[in-house]
């Protein structure tokens, strides 16, 4: 017994020495006594004192006791008034600053309010007391019994020891956990190792309510969403409690990751990279990295998510006043300027042009096949050229060579930079412009904003056309027509002329704006939905090639009338041809002469250019973004505005003496009871 009392004699002297040492820096010396003179209301014999009011009006400046209430900060005045008096000296004021300049500061608070007899120990019948005196009504009572707290005052009733201060500051550590435990276990009325969202917010109501910030309190049933379960297990509960706990590692990894991203935003992979590469052991499970980013993403759930996102996890008065820096958007000044934005734009062009010139190119040969078969007429002077696709590629081959195949090439290289680029940049750009304040796109955006990209690059696809397709006719003339006169395709823009160029725009219209509403949404969707596309995840090569090709194809099929009526307005017609007028004429004859399925002409050679073509072309721009990325990502981003923190913080040490009896319950302090333990109930006094 004697070996047990050393210690404990020990941790009660050092405890009390902080009574007797009211040396402080000079500085703080100043502040402390200016606070004490201002909020001191008491006069006797000349000198000042404070009351009760006064103490936590001085300690809690501003405080709206809403989250720790009045009479939670009146526990820290007992601690203050050593000698019972209800009155605190200058002397009696610097002694509990001092006391909360202490490292330790918050558990020597506790264990004073739970010594009650001042001897340095705690008896396990004062702790039981003074618990279970003190926790909520509304919350679940606390098992003393339990086997966890035998560990630390003995098995044997007979010999159960009483806690110093090492032994309790180390139970008080624990104690939160065990009351989860044993809350979990209650709620959990038929032991499937579940427990309703509900129950979930009273168990971290009742020991983290002080921490959370009322924006995570009341989405607190959402973290059932983070499984297929709409209930919460065990798993879950604790994973949020050590969550809870480290939450200034949290934040302190949260801040070194935003400053290694370009864009001030990271991904929960970046979080747990930095939080692998900032700590020697790994502190978050996935688990706690999904709940942490499930409540700073609650508002973005684009899950690239800034500063702004994580501060929203904890009440912001726990937060020092150089962490609550507001967040501003700064733009560089290398990335202002109109000449800036004009590179920044011709960069995605040259990009969507490389992209856009190796699409085509792959295709081409089946692109050739399909504009030969929709312009042999049913009814033509002579036998028919082609009985299918397939006879056309090989006829091609054998009359014209194999280079045969790539007639018109160039001028399809020269126009499909512009096109890609236009069809790619307004796509892109009206999908970032049109999004919700959530992050998201409706579906109705997703149309407009592929079929707008598809008007827009009319501008460039109808001259172009217009020039490939007689290029590609010329060989089928020439074997067919002797002495037919080859024509470059400088000699067809100088024929036909700006009018001419644009023949059959209103067709081109009608085929482009279509298949890009439709095509778009297609591509989008297949990458989120099929392939999972996330911040977290980046498609590789074949699936970004699959997406594009897949989304293709009906864009490709479903717009082939289309196509076959821009083709007919857009080719010389004939000696024996049938001529067409505009767009309505064209298709009211088609359908008279060759009937319905001449709208579908070339439609498997269409799809197979159309799907390959767009699914290289996507592919190769999204792998040249992320191979090349434009500096201008950086040119705005999330940056913290710094203030200057002057004067006195103790009204923060205040909160943070309260943060470990508050663990224990929300209601601590906040609900005194008729019990007998010495000295500890607490009421609010009144001026004497």
């Amino acid at each position: 017994m004697s070996q047990r009392s050393e210690p404990a004699a020990s941790s009660l002297e050092r405890i009390r020495s902080v009574r007797s040492s009211i040396f402080t820096p000079e500085q703080q010396y100043v502040l402390q006594k200016e606070k004490f003179d201002k909020f001191s209301s008491i006069k006797i014999n000349g000198q000042k004192y404070m009351n009760q009011e006064d103490f936590i009006q001085a300690i809690a400046p501003g405080e709206d006791y809403q989250k720790i209430q009045k009479e939670q900060f009146a526990l820290l005045f007992r601690i203050a008034d050593k000698n019972g008096k209800g009155l605190l000296s200058l002397q009696d004021f610097m002694v509990f600053e001092n006391l909360l300049s202490k490292p330790d500061a918050e558990y020597e608070i506790a264990f004073r309010l739970f010594d009650v007899q001042g001897k340095g120990k705690i008896t396990v019948e004062q702790f039981r007391e003074i618990l279970a005196s003190n926790i909520g009504s509304d919350s679940v009572p606390f098992n003393f019994d339990c086997d966890w707290l035998k560990y630390y005052v003995g098995w044997n009733n007979s010999k159960k020891h009483d806690l110093n201060y090492e032994e309790f500051t180390q139970l008080l550590k624990g104690l939160q956990a065990e009351r989860l435990r044993q809350e979990f276990r209650y709620y959990d009325k038929e032991g499937s190792g579940y427990i309703s969202p509900e129950s979930f917010k009273k168990i971290i109501i009742s020991i983290a309510k002080h921490k959370l910030s009322d924006y995570v309190i009341e989405h607190l049933p959402t973290l059932c969403n983070i499984s297929t379960s709409n209930e919460i297990n065990y798993a879950t509960v604790i994973a949020f409690h050590n969550v809870v706990r480290q939450m200034d590692m949290v934040e302190r990894i949260v801040l070194k990751a935003i400053s290694e991203s370009n864009d001030r935003r990271i991904t929960k992979n970046d979080f747990l990279n930095t939080a692998a590469k900032e700590t020697r052991f790994s502190l978050f499970t996935p688990l706690e990295a999904d709940i942490i980013f499930h409540f700073a993403g609650l508002g973005n759930p684009s899950g690239r998510l800034g500063r702004r996102d994580f501060a929203q996890l904890l009440d912001p008065k726990w937060q020092k006043p150089a962490d609550q820096r507001p967040i501003v958007q700064i733009t560089t000044q290398k990335h202002q300027g109109i000449l800036w934005e004009v590179l920044h734009q011709s960069y995605y062009f040259f990009l969507a042009s490389i992209a856009g010139a190796v699409g085509a190119t792959a295709v081409y040969p089946v692109d050739l096949v399909k504009t030969r078969m929709q312009n042999q007429r049913s009814r033509v002077v002579g036998e028919l050229l082609y009985r299918n696709s397939i006879d056309c590629f090989k006829k091609v081959i054998k009359h014209e060579g194999f280079m045969g195949l790539y007639s018109g090439l160039g001028p399809q290289l020269v126009g499909v930079a512009p096109e890609k680029a236009i069809k790619l940049t307004v796509n892109d750009y009206l999908r970032s412009k049109l999004k919700d304040n959530n992050g998201k796109l409706p579906l109705k955006y997703e149309i407009l904003s592929g079929g707008a990209a598809g008007g827009c690059q009319v501008i460039f696809t109808n001259p172009l056309e217009i020039v490939k397709i007689r290029l590609q006719i010329q060989g089928e003339m020439a074997k067919n027509i002797s002495n037919v006169q080859h024509r470059s395709a400088l000699w067809i823009v100088r024929n036909l002329g700006i009018v001419g160029l644009y023949k059959g725009a209103a067709a081109c219209l009608l085929r482009d704006v279509p298949f890009s509403a439709i095509y778009f949404p297609v591509y989008s969707h297949l990458k989120s939905d099929v392939f999972e596309e996330g911040p977290d995840k980046k498609l590789n090569m074949g699936e970004l090639l699959l997406s594009g090709a897949i989304a293709g194809m009906p864009a490709a099929y479903l717009t082939t009338p289309c196509d076959v009526i821009k083709t007919r307005l857009q080719v010389e017609a004939r000696k024996g041809q049938t001529a067409y007028s505009g767009i309505m004429d064209a298709g009211r004859k088609i359908l008279a002469e060759e009937g319905f399925k001449a709208f579908f002409k070339g439609g498997p050679a269409r799809v197979f250019r159309s799907s390959p073509q767009f699914g290289a072309t996507l592919m190769v721009y999204e792998l040249l973004q992320r191979s090349f990325p434009w500096s201008a990502s950086n040119d705005k981003f999330e940056m913290e505005k710094p203030v200057n923190v002057i004067g006195d913080l103790s009204h923060l040490k205040s909160r943070n003496a309260l943060k470990i009896l508050l663990d224990l319950d929300n209601k601590f302090g906040a609900v005194p009871k008729n019990i007998n333990v010495p000295n500890f109930g607490v009421k609010m006094t009144s001026t004497p």
